[in-house]
């Protein structure tokens, strides 16, 4: 199938490593032009004339923290710079370290929610304009299986999260008319270094290794094991491609089974 992807331009947000990273990836290998952002600047470089290397689809690079209150602006600025627009957003962001809910340090809630909610929102009204007068977009947030079944150790990120679930939706049924389509992805136990890090801090909590944590983690998922950051981003780029033009306002679920709701 021919994603329609070639010549297009994304901006991926959080893309320095993990799910963003992969997605990345995977644009480029289908010929789009492709900006990669995070907070490590020798880490972008080097994945970005990684991408370039391979020939296919071209890759830049910007240095931003979504911490800041000028981040959309920054990236905003690059997409002008280096792509001249964005055919494409996939809105990813890092998440707040584990823990259940009674045990949340309430006061860095919101500078949690402006690193996950609020720069996403800001961004995607920065990059809209262009869109809106193209007639085509794609807009992708990466959210989390915490939004349909809340995970008892990540209960800032089900918190905070869920709001781009109701942020998504009501942009889609704006964007809809206009060629635009806004869609959540939701990953399961996607294998990257964030997943590492959560095994690890649940082997801690266990008193186990991070191998038996692990393995407890995948025996409760149907498929047996976890996903693959290329299993992911396959689904990613289906959803920002051409002939997913009547797919909007969905949470689509990459996961494995693991989310046992309907």
């Amino acid at each position: 199938m021919d994603l329609g992807l070639k010549g297009k331009r994304a901006l991926v947000m959080a893309s320095s490593r993990g799910l963003g990273l992969g997605i990345a990836q995977v644009l480029a290998e289908e010929g789009a032009e492709v900006l990669l952002s995070g907070r490590s600047a020798d880490r972008l470089a080097a994945q970005a004339g990684a991408i370039d290397a391979k020939g296919r689809g071209k890759a830049h690079w910007v240095a931003c923290d979504l911490a800041g209150n000028d981040a959309a602006d920054t990236l905003a600025k690059a997409v002008a710079d280096k792509l001249g627009a964005a055919d494409i957003l996939v809105a990813n962001t890092g998440g707040p370290p584990p823990g259940r809910m009674i045990e949340a340090d309430l006061s860095g809630l919101t500078t949690h929610f402006n690193q996950m909610v609020l720069r996403v929102i800001e961004t995607a009204d920065r990059l809209l304009p262009a869109m809106r007068k193209a007639g085509w977009g794609r807009i992708l947030a990466i959210g989390s299986s915490g939004v349909i079944q809340p995970i008892p150790t990540l209960a800032v990120s089900n918190t905070i999260r869920s709001a781009l679930v109701g942020w998504s939706k009501s942009l889609s049924n704006d964007l809809a008319p206009e060629g635009i389509t806004v869609n959540m992805l939701i990953p399961g136990r996607i294998h990257t270094e964030r997943v590492d890090e959560l095994d690890a801090a649940a082997a801690e909590r266990g008193g186990i290794s991070i191998e038996e944590a692990r393995a407890a983690s995948a025996s409760a998922i149907p498929a047996g094991r976890y996903g693959t950051t290329e299993e992911f981003a396959k689904t990613a780029a289906f959803l920002v491609s051409a002939p997913a033009s009547y797919i909007t306002g969905s949470l689509v679920r990459c996961d494995g089974g693991s989310i046992r709701s309907v």
